[in-house]
């Protein structure tokens, strides 16, 4: 089965179908985070670190990192912000950006190979992309839109995935070095969102044999007691062959809900992991629930306040 391999300069994570799910830390992004990006802009990262600090102490095997901020020199950013999270961290990395400058100023600084977060199916942007993803041995997202934007048909989605997967290797990049994000849209909006991602969960599987993941966070927008709807789609995606999302792992909702389905897809051998984070004192170990380490002590408990900054 398919292996993407993903690196930081003295740790490796590897994302299969048959492994266990791999949670990619969604915090360092100054996207609807006014004070984190005000303090970007300003030079300031304690907040970056502290995130990143933070995500992998609750479990977060890689981390997004994105500087997109309006009249800001995102390259710059980009590539200060993962020199940071670089020197507190040894989890390797999404660099995150749709300003190609800025994936290459963070490709340049990355010690590793990086997950280069994100292509479209539009052939300029993959004429663009695609060659840097080359130059530094990287991973990439492939987003399946393109010129005609997100269409509401899977069947769709499913031709731009592989149009994407066929350029690729075009450029040298094997389809193990490609990972598709379905694209989740708000459930509350599209009420067939959650079936439309399952079904093309399983054709990229079984017949492009690519790794997936997505902004799992989209799908509960708008909804209340957003964390459930979260974890509980992301158990259901991983059951419909999901092997990375990009996801907070500080909501104890989502992150049991991962972990849980780990265990339910014979991912966690002997139960192994469950067991360790569970047991009585596991959470002492790993940190406070608050911080998002160990675990929940409130089983099925939720929580109606979403967290913002």
């Amino acid at each position: 089965m398919t292996d993407t391999i993903i690196s930081s300069a003295t740790k490796e994570v590897v994302i299969g179908f048959d492994r266990p799910f791999v949670m990619i830390g969604e915090r360092i992004n100054p996207t609807g985070r006014k004070l984190l990006a005000a303090e970007m802009k300003e030079g300031n990262f304690d907040r970056v670190s502290a995130d990143a600090i933070a995500q992998v102490a609750a479990g977060a095997q890689m981390l997004d990192v994105n500087a997109g901020i309006p009249l800001a020199d995102e390259p710059a950013l980009l590539a200060q912000a993962i020199q940071l999270v670089q020197s507190v961290t040894d989890v390797p990395l999404s660099i995150d950006s749709s300003i190609i400058e800025a994936l290459e100023a963070g490709c340049a600084v990355y010690q590793g190979k990086p997950l280069i977060n994100s292509v479209t199916g539009e052939d300029e942007q993959m004429e663009r992309v695609l060659p840097l993803v080359k130059k530094y041995g990287a991973a990439v997202v492939a987003i399946s839109n393109d010129e005609t934007g997100i269409s509401e048909d899977p069947d769709v989605r499913f031709e731009v995935a592989r149009k994407i997967v066929n350029r690729a290797a075009d450029h040298g990049i094997p389809a193990s070095d490609v990972v598709v994000d379905p694209l989740v849209m708000p459930i509350g909006a599209m009420g067939q969102a959650g079936r439309q991602v399952f079904a093309l969960l399983r054709r990229l599987q079984t017949e492009l044999k690519v790794n997936t993941t997505c902004g799992a966070s989209n799908v509960s927008f708008g909804l209340p007691t957003r964390n459930v709807i979260t974890g509980t789609f992301l158990s259901m995606a991983i059951s419909n062959g999901m092997t990375s999302a990009i996801m907070s792992p500080l909501h104890p909702e989502v992150k049991s809900a991962v972990k849980a389905a780990d265990v339910l897809m014979g991912h966690d051998q002997d139960c192994g992991a469950w067991i360790a984070e569970n047991r009585e004192g596991g959470q002492a170990a790993s940190g406070s629930a608050e911080a998002g380490g160990g675990a929940p002590k409130r089983r099925g408990g939720r929580r109606a306040r979403v967290e913002g900054s």
